[in-house]
């Protein structure tokens, strides 16, 4: 029997919980707004009128929204009009309740911290709507919606709240803009080669670009066996065998030179991508080192690279077909996780969109490349994209890319600060060898010899330097790029 009572009572226990919310603060704010209406613009950049719990609220708070912005007075006289007259909040009227939020006003210098308030609560709201949904679908489990996708749907929402709930974004003034730009002129002059972005570990690219700027979507471009892959994978691993943390003030480490490194390799195997890398290292072939036909020495030499390259900050993710929110969101816990200084995607062409599947490619790349932008500069670090180029340039004499080949979309020249363009002469001359004997072999042999083993990178479009041409060596057989005067040892010339 006194069980039966103890089941009784555990039944009748409320269950019910109340979504987090404040109503006194949102009454605060509201009348902060009705006293002074400047108080509407301290928190308009954040707060939207879902945001408030109470659904008056929000009609008063959309209203006055409206009023304000139109110029015009919003107060108890003015707003009243608007509200439906017999509605009664407890034994008061609308127009009663207005006139009483104006009375009991907090001052102006509070409303933003009650708008924040109202914010972060509407924000745990949100967050508890995401996990019941996540709770219910994976209770019923429906049968067009993977565990897989149900994961990176809650990502996304998740995310996508973690986004649009920023209230740091808005004006700053100009000489806090002057002061971080010193700023930057202090760490380029301090750090070394005196840049002020990352080196790529290429001292004549570093030279015309100052380095990887923060927050900048560089596209590297060319066509299939010009060495994109090969110049990006340097680039990456010059980064992350540079790297040098610093520790800040808040206990948080930050680069000194160098960087974390972002690899999301598309296309390739991380263990295609590795062997690359230590190919390059160990100036053993990678075709050697795929075939076995390696010698003790040479795998000594392996395996002496890879202890060494185990301890770099260099992290590869190889999804085919990843979407741009997924990468992302991916990214984003990467930085948070381990840090991150610079990210390279092997390819663009290769990425989906997050939109509906079957849509117009072109507003499917324009919304990566406009993704890619916007990643760049939440995470305040570089984006390398290589992209693929449209095959009208093999139609042409001069085989050297222009902007105009990008493929599928003008939003990747558009959004891009810069565009890198890789050309090796040598793979086209290869491919148009004359009969043996011949004067135009001649000609041609003289042409191979001039060409051999150099490459071109252009930079057809940089926001904040000099476009032009930057001629870099290239070992074919070590997918390995190198300026050209350091390893031919070109003497300094003293002036």
């Amino acid at each position: 029997m006194a069980d039966a009572a103890r089941k009784l009572e555990v039944a009748e226990t409320p269950l019910y919980r109340e979504a987090p919310n404040n109503i006194e603060a949102e009454q605060a704010l509201l009348g902060a707004i009705l006293v002074n209406n400047d108080a509407f613009y301290r928190v308009s950049d954040f707060l939207k009128p879902a945001h408030f719990f109470e659904p008056l609220h929000r009609k008063i708070f959309e209203l006055s929204g409206e009023l304000i912005r139109m110029g015009k007075m919003a107060n108890p006289v003015t707003m009243k009009t608007f509200l439906p007259a017999d509605e009664k909040v407890g034994d008061m009227t609308v127009a009663h309740y207005l006139a009483r939020l104006a009375a009991e006003a907090v001052t102006v210098i509070n409303a933003a911290d009650y708008g924040r308030a109202i914010y972060d609560l509407a924000t745990r709201r949100a967050l508890i709507t995401v996990g019941e949904d996540m709770v219910n679908i994976a209770y019923d489990a429906p049968v067009d919606m993977s565990p897989q996708e149900q994961i990176e749907d809650a990502e996304r929402r998740l995310f996508e709240l973690a986004e649009t709930g920023r209230y740091d974004g808005g004006f700053e003034s100009f000489n806090d803009a002057v002061k971080t730009a010193v700023d930057m002129a202090n760490a380029a002059y301090m750090r070394d080669g005196g840049l002020s972005g990352i080196s790529t570990g290429l001292r004549e690219m570093d030279r015309r670009m100052g380095g990887l700027q923060p927050s900048d979507l560089i596209v590297l471009a060319g066509r299939p066996g010009m060495g994109k892959t090969s110049l990006a994978t340097n680039i990456a691993f010059n980064i992350a065998n540079a790297y040098e943390p610093e520790q800040q003030a808040d206990g948080s480490f930050k680069a000194k030179n160098g960087g974390v490194v972002g690899f999301f390799s598309l296309e390739m195997s991380s263990e295609q991508l590795a062997t690359r890398i230590i190919s390059e290292q160990t100036e053993i072939p990678s075709s050697k080192i795929r075939r076995g036909e390696i010698s003790e020495y040479d795998f000594e030499k392996l395996v002496a690279c890879s202890q060494t390259m185990q301890k770099l900050p260099l992290f590869i993710d190889q999804t085919g077909g990843i979407s741009i929110a997924q990468l992302s969101a991916r990214a984003r816990r990467l930085k948070r996780q381990r840090g991150l200084d610079v990210i390279v995607i092997d390819y663009i062409q290769l990425m989906t969109g997050s939109s509906k599947k079957g849509e117009n490619r072109v507003q499917e790349i324009t919304e990566i490349t406009t993704g890619l932008k916007a990643l760049a500069k939440e995470l305040g670090a570089p984006i390398i994209a290589l992209s693929q180029l449209s095959r009208q340039v093999e139609n042409r004499d001069d085989k050297r890319p222009q902007l105009s080949d990008l493929r599928e979309s003008g939003s990747i020249e558009q959004d891009a600060d810069v565009v890198i363009f890789v050309y090796r002469e040598e793979y086209y001359l290869k491919n148009k060898e004359p009969k043996f004997g011949t004067d135009e072999h001649v000609k041609w042999q003289t042409e191979m010899d001039e060409a051999r083993g150099k490459s071109e990178v252009i930079i057809a479009k940089q926001r904040h330097g000099p476009t032009g041409t930057v001629p870099l060596g290239f070992q074919g057989e070590f997918t390995r790029f190198f300026d050209l005067a350091e390893d031919t040892h070109v003497p300094e010339r003293l002036e």
